[in-house]
């Protein structure tokens, strides 16, 4: 009995041990707010203060997604391409890279947070504009035939 209680005790330790093991090393990784080589990593903060963006932002989409869908009013602070055109990187090429990938902005702290991050299931998940090549884009992120030409991730 004595032998079983001092196992489950070194079993809880050592199960206590590895989750603060896990969640110190996912800290880390989450403190990444920025992805290098985005306009966001040049800049000083957000459209809100960090604290506030992190806690805040899905409402932030999902009033903007009110205004623009019902109200036609677009291009304010809070819209989803603004998010696209400050935190996503390019590659090398400059060849924008999604930015629902598990290691860019978005696809990181979602991952991070067990979240579903579906918005870009619709949306373009680069940007779709004069300027930038986002249909080679869209074609080496598989997502060519989902996102049409013209349009500017917004297509409501």
């Amino acid at each position: 009995m004595a032998k079983a209680l001092v196992r489950a005790g070194l079993v809880a330790v050592g199960l206590v041990w590895v989750a603060f093991a896990t969640n110190t090393a996912l800290a880390g990784e989450v403190k990444r707010y920025v992805v290098e080589g985005s306009r966001a990593a040049e800049l000083d903060s957000c459209v809100e203060p960090t604290e506030r963006m992190r806690r805040m932002h899905m409402e932030f989409i999902k009033h903007q997604r009110i205004s623009t869908v019902h109200e036609g009013i677009r291009g304010t602070k809070y819209s989803l391409t603004g998010c696209v055109d400050c935190h996503i990187s390019y590659d090398v090429e400059r060849i924008p890279k999604p930015i629902n990938q598990p290691d860019q902005f978005c696809g990181a702290c979602h991952a991070y947070t067990a979240v579903d991050l579906n918005c870009f299931d619709c949306h373009a998940s680069v940007p779709n504009r004069p300027g930038v090549d986002a249909d080679r884009a869209h074609r080496e992120a598989g997502v060519e035939g989902l996102v049409r030409s013209g349009r500017n991730g917004e297509g409501h």
